[in-house]
C-alpha cells in the first residue's frame, strides 16, 4: 500500500503460528507471525532524495566490483575471496551475471 507503520504506537494484534496460539502464555518467536496495525494512523514512505540514491549505489558498487578485474556484478562478492571465481580460481563466469559498462556520454550540439 506504499505505507510505513508512521504513528501506531504498535500493533492491534498479532497473528500467531498454530503451535503457539495453543500456548498463549509463551512468546512467538517464530518467522510466521503477523502484526497488524491501523491502517489510518500509517504515514505514505518516504522516498529518498537523489544523493541518498547516489550514495547507495556507490556502496553497492564497490560490494559489487572485482578488486582484481574490475568487473560489476549484479550479485555481492564474496569478502573472503575478495574477488570474482574466475580471478580467484578460474571457473568462467556467466557473461549474464555482469554489469555492462554504461556508455560514454557523447556531447551532442543542438542543430
Amino acid at each position: 500500500m506504499g505505507l510505513s507503520p508512521g504513528g501506531n504506537d504498535g500493533p492491534v494484534a498479532i497473528l500467531r503460528c498454530k503451535w503457539c496460539s495453543y500456548r498463549p502464555q509463551w512468546s512467538c518467536i517464530h518467522p510466521t507471525r503477523g502484526f497488524l496495525l491501523r491502517v489510518d494512523l500509517a504515514m505514505p514512505k518516504r522516498i529518498p532524495t537523489l544523493a541518498q540514491e547516489r550514495a547507495l549505489d556507490q556502496a553497492m558498487a564497490v560490494r559489487q566490483t572485482c578488486s582484481e578485474c574490475g568487473r560489476r556484478f549484479y550479485i555481492c562478492l564474496s569478502k573472503k575471496l575478495g574477488c570474482c571465481l574466475e580471478c580467484h580460481d578460474g571457473t568462467p563466469v556467466d557473461p549474464s551475471s555482469c554489469m555492462t559498462a554504461p556508455a560514454l556520454a557523447v556531447h551532442r550540439l543542438a542543430a
